[in-house]
């Protein structure tokens, strides 16, 4: 019995071991001289304390003083139209202002974020990293809003916008009466945790590193989604499983069976293949990825998470080359081989 325990520590000493060298191989460069100022504008207060006689002036100071923001609000989140139309504006917000589930959704949102300093933080620090390895990009402005769940982490002109009312909490009481426009293994994620990795990754993915058309098989996909997966692991200090969007469980399965999934890959001559409806499902947001696993327990997104390891393996054989350069290396083929990647 003892021996068998010791075996048990044993085991579990070089699990902690091999975890601990895997994430040491991101050297985290020295961002201390680097000034970076990040605030969350909170139009969502705004809104929320907004009087009906006062429509019309902050229509009017409202278009100036949030820009793009403002009019992307109003035409593609809320729907209401341009607020240059000031009285059709003026007719429809008030309308709005009255509605208990506004007024209920305003509440939770501030009972949740009466401010953002931690997130302000946190982004801050993200975001210094983000300029010391592209300096050329411009920091966003980042505006809190409250849309009626309609988009979470929008990406305009100049700002990022941050839907708050999509970062209440997994145990919100909002999110039941949506799970038909947005399902429980969606919505789970919908929790303060989230708010700097979907910021971080929506920058990188609509601003910093956006997919080419001609990412059409199967290794383009997966490289595409590993490299942005490992600058999430070069720009932020999150676990893993808000990197990916996983459950805890869903990445020890990821984990667990990650060479039978590369095996899998390889026995379906999936990594050439380019059509779109036989390999979305290996990287669209799903509870499960169909055809792997039991009794629907696999993790979903295998894709994207075995192009991570494959990143990540490659990184690790690259020690001299940085994210920039990463992002720069378009060859997907050269980075599989490079990386010497073989499911384990």
């Amino acid at each position: 019995m003892l021996y068998s325990s010791l075996q048990k520590y044993l085991f579990f000493l070089i699990l902690v071991i091999s975890a601990c060298q895997r994430s040491a191989t991101i050297s985290r460069p020295n961002i201390s001289n680097i000034e970076v100022q990040v605030e969350i504008e909170r139009f969502d207060q705004e809104l929320a304390t907004l009087q009906a006689q006062d429509i019309l002036e902050k229509n009017r100071i409202w278009q100036q003083q949030y820009g793009y923001f403002y009019s992307d609000y109003m035409i593609k989140i809320l729907e209401i139209g341009s607020p240059k139309d000031s009285l059709y504006v003026q007719h429809v917000l008030s309308q709005v202002l009255q509605k208990k589930d506004f007024k209920d959704l305003s509440a939770a949102v501030e009972k949740v974020y009466p401010n953002m300093d931690k997130y302000e933080a946190a982004l801050e620090q993200a975001m210094k990293y983000v300029k010391y390895y592209f300096p050329a990009y411009p920091i966003p402005r980042f505006i809190a809003f409250v849309g009626g769940f309609a988009v979470q982490t929008p990406v305009g002109n100049d700002y990022v916008g941050i839907g708050l009312d999509m970062f209440l909490g997994a145990d919100s009481e909002f999110y039941p009466a949506l799970t038909k426009s947005i399902p429980r293994y969606i919505s789970r994620r919908f929790t303060p945790e989230n708010i700097v990795p979907r910021v971080v990754e929506a920058i990188l993915r609509e601003d910093i590193y956006p997919q080419r058309h001609g990412d059409v098989n199967t290794l383009a996909h997966m490289i595409y989604n590993g490299k942005i997966l490992y600058a999430l692991d070069c720009l932020l200090d999150v676990p893993d499983v808000y990197k990916i969007g996983y459950t805890e469980q869903q990445l020890k399965w990821a984990k667990q069976h990650q060479a039978d999934v590369w095996a899998w890959f390889i026995q379906e001559n999936l990594l050439y293949n380019t059509d779109y409806l036989r390999i979305q499902k290996y990287f669209t947001e799903a509870p499960f990825t169909p055809e792997l696993g039991e009794n629907n327990e696999s993790a979903p997104k295998l894709g994207s998470y075995i192009g991570w390891m494959i990143v990540r393996r490659y990184m690790e054989k690259h020690p001299e080359m940085n994210l920039k350069e990463l992002f720069m290396h378009e060859d997907a083929q050269e980075i599989l081989e490079g990386s010497k990647f073989k499911g384990k």
